[in-house]
């Protein structure tokens, strides 16, 4: 199809882009004139979106960097006294800005969201499974791994400070790897640690919830 675009010392333009500075009289295919337009437009729209990605402030509020990243660890399957701390001990948290991480499953993990959740507060689940529906249903953000018990480095090295809550292996694992990568660990109830039959005190062990808080939270801003 042919239109006829007469111009008389003056450039076509699609859209306020010129296509055609030829001050003559012809036969212009139209879609073949109006590609320079829409590239203009595309390029447009994409500057657009460049400019709005840079002017969003990342991170977000809800989720801000300068907000401390707590691990709560513990047993898939604890005792009474483990499931009565880890609630409080996920709200002290949240009370007090912080962002709960854990494996994402229950026990303590699932008792320390809960708590967390009372607060609203923000809970991360890094999950040993490749599935997101496997999380307990207080996490906020669920992480599928797909990577088993090696999914615990995960949680260690996303967060500033643990707080182990009583503990099987897998909590044991955790304690390891932070203190292997400087990471503090406050404990309540947890393992004991030893070399060679001495003692070693490198978990810091408090016995209340709020008082575990307060300690993480000041080894979190050292």
């Amino acid at each position: 199809m042919c239109f006829v675009v007469v111009v008389s010392l003056a450039a076509v333009t699609f859209d306020g882009v010129v296509v055609d500075a030829d001050p003559t009289t012809r036969c212009t295919d139209f879609e073949q004139a109006a590609k320079p337009a829409a590239a203009a437009a595309r390029n447009v729209r994409l500057e657009s979106a460049k400019a709005q990605w840079r002017l969003r402030q990342y991170p977000s509020a809800s989720v801000a960097a300068d907000r401390p990243y707590v691990a709560v660890v513990g047993g898939g399957e604890a005792d009474a006294d483990a499931l009565d701390a880890a609630p409080e001990v996920g709200r002290q948290l949240a009370k007090r800005g912080a962002v709960v991480l854990c494996g994402g499953l229950g026990g303590v993990m699932e008792a320390a969201c809960r708590g967390a959740k009372l607060e609203g507060g923000t809970t991360v689940g890094i999950l040993p499974t490749d599935h997101r529906q496997h999380a307990n249903q207080y996490v906020d953000i669920a992480i599928a791994t797909g990577m088993g018990e090696a999914r615990n480095a995960l949680i260690v090295r996303a967060a500033d400070v643990l707080i182990a809550i009583d503990g099987e292996f897998g909590t044991l694992s955790e304690i390891a790897l932070a203190l292997r990568t400087d990471k503090p660990v406050v404990g309540i109830d947890t393992w004991d640690l030893s070399i060679d039959g001495q003692e070693v005190d490198a978990i810091l062990r408090v016995h209340d919830p709020v008082a575990a808080v307060e300690a993480a939270l000041a080894l979190a801003a050292s």
